[in-house]
């Protein structure tokens, strides 16, 4: 039974996975920029929630580089033409083909990395469900689950947390643990988890105050969430989970600097490791439930 939870969980990941990555190329923009409407090329996205949900490659980059590639081997076919004298050639369109770099040159182009996002989401999935088992709270893990790779994605690439995701993120696990809370054999704490939110989330705002340029706000508000999900397993899961993304964080910023890719005051994207924290907790407190 339990294989087959896991699995059924795996392929939830793998599904929701596939769809984070356009959402995150979307997102992944400086504070001061627009949401991205379209993709390199400048098609405009459409689809599922407004263009929200779908694949990293744009079907209209895909069919212009078919109708050249079809176009390049009709002219191959053509019979070649008597050499022109000597400087009387024009040289203007021989140069290149004014194509260096367009994201429409290849049919399977991408315009943003497709494989990284899915596969964390599909063993995360799996993770919990091998974890939490048949327990209420299981649905709610999975349901965060998408959201929180794609704040770790996003993160990584523009050291941002939208608010968009963090805010509806801390009011979802609070409203679907209070759910869960309410189904029979959960091993939870709607109360506790409502605490662990509000004390992880004052932590990381005491953080932000005594050192703004370290801590980012968008920490602070993932934080709330986090601490919600640490909190259902207990007060105990709570600190283990947080300690552990200082931990992750700590030792990745260590290995930067021996490397020598970094310097002590160079800013890294700290809500991965607080999300991989949390996940470690939360897997903890599901076994240990």
């Amino acid at each position: 039974m339990y294989v087959m939870l896991t699995g059924a969980a795996a392929l939830w990941g793998a599904a929701t996975g596939l769809l984070v990555p356009r959402a995150a190329y979307r997102f992944s923009v400086e504070p001061e920029d627009a949401w991205r409407d379209t993709c390199p090329a400048g098609h405009p996205f459409s689809g599922v929630a407004r263009g929200w949900l779908g694949s990293t490659r744009c079907a209209a980059c895909a069919a212009g580089a078919a109708a050249r590639t079809t176009a390049q081997t009709n002219t191959a076919a053509v019979p070649a033409q008597p050499a022109e004298p000597a400087g009387s050639a024009d040289t203007s369109t021989r140069e290149g083909d004014g194509r260096e770099g367009d994201p429409c040159a290849e049919p399977d182009a991408r315009y943003a990395p497709a494989v990284l996002a899915p596969v964390a989401t599909t063993l995360g999935c799996a993770a919990l469900a091998a974890a939490t088992g048949l327990r209420p709270e299981l649905a709610v893990w999975l349901l965060l689950a998408p959201v929180a790779v794609l704040l770790a994605t996003i993160d990584r690439r523009v050291h941002r947390l939208p608010d968009r995701l963090t805010l509806p993120l801390a009011g979802a696990a609070v409203v679907l643990l209070g759910g869960a809370a309410l189904l029979p054999e959960h091993a939870g704490s709607w109360l506790s988890a409502l605490l662990g939110g509000l004390a992880l989330g004052g932590f990381y705002f005491l953080l932000f105050l005594i050192n703004p340029n370290g801590m980012g706000f968008g920490d602070v508000k993932l934080a709330l969430s986090l601490g919600a999900a640490l909190g259902w397993y207990g007060w105990a899961i709570v600190f283990a989970g947080g300690f552990a993304g200082f931990v992750l964080g700590a030792v990745y910023g260590f290995g930067l600097v021996i490397l020598r890719r970094a310097g002590r005051r160079t800013g890294i994207p700290f809500g991965p490791f607080m999300i991989a924290g949390a996940l470690l907790g939360i897997l903890f407190g599901g076994l240990a439930a």
